[in-house]
């Protein structure tokens, strides 16, 4: 044989060689939700493809909120593209489960569980309020990754220049307001108190508002709110306090967050997992400050838990394995150190609050460990019946708006989301 027939033949069998390479490589499609998650969903991918090099992980457009999400693997299951692993909104994992088990598109983990140890496994890396967030029917459909509660988040200097003590901040909702009133009163384009019910993406900060004050949402029949009395009332009443006593100017979910950063609002009630990025664009701008949300329950208040667990929607025996390899690995302690320190969301790993992980970085990053701060009334963030979710909060939060605007009185706020819920439940 010739040279050049030998090297069109080296060539061959080189090219053949990085073909059979690349046929082994599997890869996993991941959807999550949450533009701004990319970069530590990514980080987590790269550490877990450095392990697994024959797992390839390719990440779809994350969606909007995990309601524009949720939505969107629902309708994938109906074209048959469902991506192989899905980050769920807690709230929505068991609407979820719910429509995608009776097509066999969703695993159920018990198989997968139980080779890695069981009950044994589950109790050694997560509490049972965490591992209870993707459990449905009793049985474990993801794996919890980011877990966050809503905290204060405080800008110490206008606090001080309104004349408040630091060293005395208030402890319930009606000191937090007045602070919020002397703030707003410095002017200068300053906002006192925001808390942006009426634009948030999802239920989670109006549930809060029924939680604290230690009642449940949904009525012992599961068809029904529980909140069509005094506890709907307040709670709409204290999101029309935030403005009209508070000095909360309403806005859009995004400029929310810019005001904040900006140094124009003295108070804002956010997920814990903007201490990250509250940190660094606060940095030589002002001093920023958290601390626990407040309930008007001291003894029965609960705050609702938001984050999201790893689904696995893939097909097929091979690509379930390597996908429970990736969710097992993304809520291990290590992988758990990647997120947090990524995001601010808290540790769902319990392994993770080792000292060398992440026991010492709370010690000195005390707007990081708040949320920790109150995990003993951190509650289920539940869904509700039947598979209108998504449509029952919009229509909630554009009565909210109207209420907090004084649009529309209280009570005919409350009547109108009363009705409107439980007819979209039923429906």
């Amino acid at each position: 044989m010739n040279k050049f027939l030998k090297s069109i033949a080296l060539g061959a069998m080189l090219a053949a060689t990085s073909l059979s390479a690349h046929a082994e490589q599997m890869t996993l499609k991941v959807y999550h939700a949450w533009a701004g998650h990319n970069h530590f969903h990514e980080a987590v991918a790269d550490a877990f493809m450095e392990q697994h090099p024959d797992i390839k992980i390719e990440f779809l457009a994350s969606g909007e909120s995990y309601d524009f999400a949720h939505q969107q693997v629902v309708r994938d299951a109906l074209t048959g593209n469902l991506p192989d692993v899905y980050h769920s909104g807690f709230h929505l994992l068991p609407e979820l489960v719910h429509k995608l088990s009776r097509q066999g598109k969703i695993v159920d983990l018990t198989k997968f569980i139980d080779e890695a140890g069981g009950q044994a496994w589950i109790d050694e890396n997560f509490e049972p309020s965490i591992i209870n967030l993707t459990t449905v029917d009793g049985k474990v459909y993801g794996l919890p990754f980011n877990a966050s509660t809503p905290i204060i988040f405080y800008n110490a200097d206008l606090i001080e220049k309104a004349g408040g003590d630091l060293n005395h901040l208030p402890t319930d909702w009606d000191g937090w307001i007045a602070l919020g009133h002397k703030i707003d009163a410095l002017g200068d384009n300053i906002t006192g108190i925001s808390y942006a019910v009426d634009a948030w993406p999802d239920d989670w900060l109006w549930r809060a508002l029924i939680s604290q004050q230690g009642k449940p949402f949904m009525n012992a029949d599961g068809k029904t709110v529980a909140w069509d009395n005094e506890v709907g009332r307040n709670a709409l009443e204290l999101a029309r306090r935030f403005v009209t006593e508070g000095g909360m100017h309403q806005m859009e979910f995004a400029q929310v967050k810019q005001q904040f950063t900006a140094g124009l609002t003295g108070i804002t009630i956010q997920s814990v997992n903007s201490a990250r990025s509250f940190g660094e664009l606060a940095e030589g701008k002002f001093r920023l400050g958290s601390t626990v949300f407040p309930v008007s329950n001291t003894e029965a208040g609960k705050v609702p838990t938001g984050g999201n667990g790893a689904v696995i929607t893939a097909q097929g025996a091979a690509k379930q394995k390597a996908a429970w390899e990736y969710i097992k690995f993304a809520s291990s302690p290590e992988a758990q150190k990647i997120a947090v320190l990524g995001s601010g969301y808290m540790p769902t790993n319990k392994r993770a609050m080792a000292p060398g992980l992440l026991g010492d970085f709370y010690k000195e990053h005390p707007n990081w460990r708040t949320s920790l701060d109150q995990i003993d009334r951190a509650a289920p963030w539940e869904s509700y019946p039947g598979t209108n979710a998504v449509e029952i909060w919009r229509t909630q939060r554009s009565i909210i708006s109207e209420v907090m605007a004084g649009d529309i009185s209280v009570d005919e706020g409350l009547k109108q989301m009363v009705e409107e819920t439980n007819d979209l439940i039923g429906k």
